[in-house]
């Protein structure tokens, strides 16, 4: 017994001294969520909000609504701007002529059905209008293919056609410009659809020194003359110009 409660006593010492020590101390179980040990470690995934598509509006009545909060000028946006709104692309080539409006430059092809002296390809001229058999000059300029089609048929029902049909179809669209840091800066056939990359890629691309994320692009329309600074995506229409600028470094 006296030995027994000689080593008790070292024995309990030892014990007391590792329990100080911190190397008896136990941890209870890691759990770990389903994002992983990175998301434990370096806290959750970044996740970036959802972008709006702007839509339905036509290109250029977007792009005037999108840059109308942007600093003053023509559409140079501050640093911390919302994010540039990308136009929606027309639905289709039929129902984008529907919509068009005619400008100088467009080629036309009008049927008046039972008239072959009549239905012919007719340009419109730097005045605006056409000019038919019988029935002379008529403005064009601004009014949709429908449009025109219901003045001709006016003009002929009065004194020359009881009862015409006409129909007036988009043959060619009048062309686009393209100015700047491309291979082949100049004139080009519109077609539908187009874009702004597209339009670089049809004059032969950037050239080595061009700025490539924004280009400047000049459209009129019935409301007047705008420039705007736009991405690559942006909807293009007849009649407009997109300039290339230069990169700095």
């Amino acid at each position: 017994m006296p030995v027994a409660r000689a080593l008790r006593l070292p024995i309990t010492a030892v014990v007391a001294a590792l329990a100080l020590s911190g190397c008896m101390s136990t941890s209870g179980p890691v759990a770990v969520g389903p994002q992983g040990v990175d998301s434990v470690t370096y806290g959750p995934a970044y996740t970036s909000a959802p972008v709006a598509d702007a839509g339905g509006g036509g290109a250029i009545s977007a792009l005037r609504s999108a840059f109308a909060s942007a600093s003053p000028g023509y559409g140079y946006a501050a640093p911390d701007a919302a994010p540039v709104v990308y136009a929606a692309a027309p639905g289709g080539p039929a129902g984008y002529d529907n919509s068009y409006h005619l400008g100088p430059g467009d080629k036309l092809r009008v049927v008046v059905y039972g008239q072959e002296g009549l239905t012919n390809s007719y340009a419109i001229d730097a005045a605006g209008s056409i000019t038919m058999p019988l029935i002379g000059s008529v403005p064009a300029r601004g009014r949709t293919p429908a449009g025109l089609a219901g003045e001709i048929s006016a003009r002929l029902r009065n004194g020359f056609i009881r009862d015409p049909s006409v129909a007036v179809e988009i043959e060619s669209y009048r062309p686009f410009f393209i100015l700047g840091e491309v291979q082949a800066p100049g004139q080009y056939p519109y077609v539908p659809n187009m874009t702004v990359e597209s339009a670089v890629a049809i004059a032969g691309g950037f050239s080595p020194r061009a700025k490539r994320d924004q280009v400047t692009l000049t459209h009129t329309d019935a409301s007047g003359s705008g420039r705007f600074v736009v991405p690559l995506g942006t909807p293009m229409s007849p009649g407009d110009t997109v300039f290339v600028g230069e990169r700095w470094f």
